[in-house]
């Protein structure tokens, strides 16, 4: 080797070794601010480029995006076909029309996603100020963070690690919607957790397996995508587990025609939850391991409220191009 190359060879290796020795650049955090309406976390979305609108955040959703029928027809929104929505269990669905969004951006998260399957169909009367769902599947390739104590949605790239179903505990999504093992008393279920729904509500045959400090009785009506229906609400003798957390005591909402149990909005806003759809693990944060629920009061969507509310609950079935 000549004596003017070593020089440049010598100055390559140190240029070399000081990039091996820089740290790793973390990936992007990417933040926005969740607006609490009657319990449901709610962002500000653009819909091709245009808005903001105002988009429930639903986990209890299986479908990438919902919008109205207002919101499709002030945006001239693509039509790609119909699908079927329908509660769980339900056997029929309706058929209804799948728009194909350009590009859909969360206000506050630098965040944009192309190509968006968004049903559409109107909303609950607890959600007529806003314009859409967002659904669980959407944020398939990020850790979905939701911190109701900070009023906060997270979105980041990485992975949950198990820890022995303390904090962190596995959930199977078969129709879009992540479902969890919750233990009531000795007794499992498994339940949805749905940031769209009410409280803390249970199906008729399990309830039926249950002790209750308060003998159920009819308190309001509920509104799914395809019926009303009658619910009860009661205290139980017993609590309800989920990892280490314990609800002492609850109120909870029962229903005949679901054959889950639902982990609604009021009781998610005791935590921050951090969703693993890759590792199918969701992660549940909280100062307190215990909760005491208060008996319900009036008609908000309190966790086991009288009154009215909704839960989507929804699967998205047999897409059908036009």
């Amino acid at each position: 080797m000549s004596a003017s190359i070593r020089p440049l060879v010598a100055t390559l290796a140190l240029l070399l070794a000081s990039v091996a020795a820089m740290p790793a650049q973390d990936p992007p955090v990417h933040t926005a601010h969740l607006e609490l309406i009657h319990g449901k976390p709610v962002v500000l979305v653009m819909v091709n480029g245009q808005g903001p609108f105002r988009f429930v955040l639903d986990t209890g959703t299986g479908a990438e995006a919902f919008v109205t029928p207002q919101l499709a027809e002030r945006l001239h929104l693509l039509l790609a076909g119909h699908a079927r929505v329908g509660d769980p269990g339900s056997q029929e669905g309706q058929r209804v029309p799948v728009h194909l969004l350009q590009s859909l951006q969360i206000a506050g998260a630098d965040v944009e996603f192309n190509l968006v399957t968004a049903v559409e169909h109107s909303l609950g009367p607890f959600d007529s100020s806003c314009q859409g769902l967002l659904g669980f599947p959407l944020f398939r390739d990020y850790l979905l963070t939701l911190d109701y104590p900070n009023q906060r949605l997270t979105l980041a790239r990485g992975a949950l690690a198990p820890d022995g179903e303390r904090l962190v505990l596995p959930f199977r999504a078969p129709v879009g919607v992540p479902t969890i093992p919750l233990r009531i008393g000795s007794l499992p279920v498994d339940a949805q957790i749905d940031s769209g729904g009410g409280g803390l509500s249970l199906p008729a045959p399990f309830a039926s397996r249950l002790k209750f400090a308060t003998h159920p009785a009819v308190s309001g009506r509920g509104q799914s995508l395809s019926a009303r229906f009658p619910f009860d609400t009661a205290q139980l003798a017993t609590d309800v587990h989920v990892g280490v957390y314990t609800f002492k005591h609850p109120w909870v909402e029962i229903h005949a025609g679901f054959p889950l149990a639902n982990f609604g909005s009021v009781p998610m806003q005791n935590f921050a939850l951090t969703f693993d759809q890759k590792s199918s693990l969701v992660r549940f944060d909280s100062a307190r391991r215990t909760f005491s629920p208060a008996a319900p009061t009036g008609t908000s969507q309190a966790i086991f409220a009288a009154g009215e509310w909704q839960t989507p609950g929804t699967t998205l079935t047999y897409p059908t191009p036009d």
